[in-house]
């Protein structure tokens, strides 16, 4: 994310789904409250991808202060016919799910670099 943070501050995720099966994705942060991500899950058809936008809600920024905050994409194959997607990750065994964790890293623009 780069700042300054007295806005919201947008990043994108591309979620690719590079087999020949649909797949349903969660994304689950550390910190719920300091961020808004649309959609934080669905579904991604065999070959295709979504974004994923993740928004950085507003705070005071302090350069000492070293971001503890991350992401976890969790993955797993759709079963046939889904109408719950709240069962399907109920009923996931341990060894079908897929995560990818990511840490989120806060830079302040130089002042070199405002307009």
């Amino acid at each position: 994310f780069s700042g300054p943070f007295t806005d919201v501050v947008t990043t994108n995720l591309k979620l690719r789904n590079p087999s020949d099966r649909k797949v349903c994705f969660k994304v689950k942060t550390t910190a719920p409250r300091r961020y808004c991500v649309r959609p934080n899950s669905g579904i991604i058809d065999p070959g295709s991808s979504v974004i994923v936008s993740v928004m950085l809600q507003p705070f005071d920024y302090d350069p000492n202060e070293k971001s503890k905050h991350k992401f976890m994409v969790q993955t797993t194959y759709a079963p046939p016919n889904i109408t719950d997607m709240e069962a399907v990750w109920k009923e996931a065994k341990p060894d079908e799910l897929m995560d990818s964790k990511l840490r989120c890293v806060f830079e302040m623009p130089n002042e070199n670099d405002k307009l």
